[in-house]
């Protein structure tokens, strides 16, 4: 049949209890802040060329700035793309 451990428990419980959590929020939080980078360059007619070169970097590395899949992003290089088109990065800490 199948496993009945985890009826009537919400998804954020699931995910904790599988160990999953914390890859699934960040992938989730990169997912979000591509999607801004991308709409900001779409507000202000930004290229990924000319994001790379304010970022001072290659359109490959853009690329994968706005892959959502791919959540391997530091926090710098989301900086200068924040800094590329205008805006700044806020990271904080919240409450669970």
């Amino acid at each position: 049949m199948f496993d009945k451990k985890h009826i009537g428990s919400d998804f954020d419980e699931f995910l904790r209890e599988e160990g999953m959590a914390d890859e699934v929020e960040a992938a989730a939080a990169k997912r979000v802040i591509a999607f801004q980078i991308e709409e900001e360059m779409q507000r202000a007619s930004i290229t990924k060329s000319e994001l790379a070169r304010r970022m001072n970097s290659s359109r490959s590395a853009v690329d994968r700035l706005l892959d959502p899949s791919n959540p391997s992003v530091t926090l710098t290089t989301l900086a200068c793309a924040a800094r590329a088109i205008g805006k700044k990065i806020s990271v904080q800490l919240e409450a669970q």
